[in-house]
């Protein structure tokens, strides 16, 4: 126990931690399930509310700015408040603000609620991930960080499902309600079981305001940026100032941390080799997790037109692979060197997501299944020999800073990743859509076969096709230059998650956890 703080009743009380510890988990499934349940019930939100279409985003936007901005000060919230409290105060702010959520009659008090609910929710996550390495030895670690990778994971899979299923069953209130009930029990089985530790107030007294403004400009910014970029493109005016301003507000705030003996958030951990490397492989996992769990709701609602029950019951199969991986992860995780689990982790990943980049129009579940298949069991590996890479050989009063940075990584990914998607997805279409129609033109077989045109109506046609045919073929055109550009956003996305095993080198070996 001497490499972890004096929490008396770890020994003594197992069963209490781990009580504790499930009931975080718990809070942190609710966090991250909210942002994919919201996400497929917005059309209806908008309808109930009367929310212009423009503005809509923001009810997601809200939230996520929010949780970005709260994931690095983890470190500090835990030493002021202990992580005890942290999470008790955390969850029931979480739990109050969907309760608002769910009585919104306007759209200015739901962003506003969903502000406040992203905040608090964005402190779970990292949370969750510090109480693996503060909470337990190192032979429990493994299964703790299991089923917290488990739960983490399979938040974004399951949730379609019951977004759907609550929407079209009861009403978008309850998107928010199911939180209540669940999230007041959490929290009070975490006060009752977690260890109790003295709450250090003195902390407000190294609290550094304009890096606190700093971080959040920095992060808030590249948050919009991120989400504008696609669509007014890279370099207009406003994407260009906003990334200026994160790059400018960036700068200043990595000065001033690391100018500081006590900072906001501890960057001199990126000094260690293995978190330098865990950090990186987090944040390219963000990008092929969060870019697959958005391209297969994009294909599914856009092409195939399955609403977003179909869509989650498709995507259940990822989910129920981890579940039966994970038992598998944790016993090698215990075992072989977390490097080579990690190069084996991401290369199934990649491979995973590129089957996907072979899509035609009339693609469904039977496709879809085996792709999803080898990234269900890959994802396992590419959580907890990184986690165990970054964290694991910290001292446990850098953990909390860490883990936030970790998990602060694994969002920034996905954000960054979404945005390369969206802008493949918006810049590649119409170039491949008058691609496809200069082949059928001249009668190109495979594009016909393609598009689903039958053979005879191109061969009658070779000369050019005339307007009759053009206006029939206009909608099968848009939507096979549109599963052709989805294509390529997989391959993309594909390409950047194997070029993560180029910076496994780098790591120092850590030794297994048996």
């Amino acid at each position: 126990m001497a490499d972890r703080p004096d929490l008396p009743h770890l020994a003594t009380r197992p069963v209490l931690v781990w009580t504790g510890f499930v009931a975080m988990c718990a809070g942190m499934f609710m966090a991250i399930l909210d942002v994919q349940v919201v996400a497929t019930s917005l059309p209806t939100i908008q309808s109930a509310l009367d929310i212009n279409p423009d503005q809509m985003s923001w009810i997601q936007t809200a939230y996520l700015i929010a949780e970005v901005v709260a994931i690095p000060l983890t470190g500090f919230l835990t030493r002021l408040l202990t992580m005890r409290w942290l999470f008790v105060t955390s969850l029931t702010v979480f739990v109050i603000a969907s309760a608002g959520c769910a009585v919104s009659g306007s759209f200015g008090g739901l962003v506003a609620w969903r502000v406040l609910q992203g905040f608090s929710g964005g402190t779970l996550i990292p949370s969750v991930f510090s109480a693996v390495f503060i909470l337990f030895p190192k032979d429990r670690q493994a299964i703790a960080t299991t089923i917290a990778g488990v739960l983490a994971v399979l938040a974004p899979t399951v949730g379609p499902v019951v977004g759907g299923w609550l929407t079209e069953t009861y009403s978008w209130h309850w998107l928010f309600l199911i939180n209540v009930i669940p999230g007041f029990v959490a929290a009070l089985v975490a006060m009752i079981t977690l260890p109790r530790e003295a709450v250090d107030t003195s902390e407000l007294r190294n609290l550094d305001g304009v890096s606190l403004v700093m971080m959040a400009g920095t992060l808030a910014s590249l948050e919009l940026a991120l989400k504008e970029a696609p669509t007014s493109g890279w370099t207009s005016l406003y994407v260009s100032g906003l990334l200026g301003v994160s790059i400018v507000t960036g700068c200043g705030f990595v000065w001033l941390s690391l100018g500081r003996r006590r900072p906001l958030v501890d960057l001199n951990n990126f000094r260690d080799r293995n978190f330098l490397v865990g950090s990186i492989l987090s944040f390219v996992l963000g990008m092929g997790l969060f870019g697959s769990v958005y391209l297969m709701p994009v294909f599914l609602a856009f092409v195939r037109g399955h609403n977003a029950l179909e869509i989650g019951m498709t995507m259940l199969v990822t989910g129920i692979a981890q579940l039966v991986t994970a038992p598998i992860a944790v016993a090698l995780e215990k075992r072989v060197d977390a490097r080579l689990l990690s190069a084996a982790g991401f290369t199934l990943f990649a491979i995973g997501i590129a089957m996907s980049a072979f899509q035609d129009p009339r693609s469904d579940y039977d496709a879809m299944f085996w792709p999803q298949v080898v990234r269900g069991i890959a994802i396992m590996f590419c959580l907890l020999p990184p986690t165990r890479l970054a964290l694991g050989t910290l001292s446990p009063d850098r953990v909390p800073d860490a883990s936030g940075l970790f998990n602060l990584m694994r969002n920034l990914g996905g954000a960054i990743g979404i945005a390369l998607i969206d802008t493949t997805i918006y810049t590649r279409s119409e170039p491949l859509g008058r691609t496809l129609l200069e082949r059928l033109q001249v009668g190109d077989a495979d594009a016909a076969a393609f598009i689903g045109v039958p053979l005879q109506a191109v061969a009658q046609h070779k000369g050019g096709l005339d307007e009759a045919t053009m206006a029939m073929l206009d909608p099968l055109l848009q939507t096979a230059a549109t599963v052709q550009a989805l294509n390529e956003a997989w391959m993309v996305i594909a390409v950047l998650t194997a070029c993560a095993i180029l910076c496994l080198p780098l790591a120092r070996r850590v030794a297994p956890a048996a």
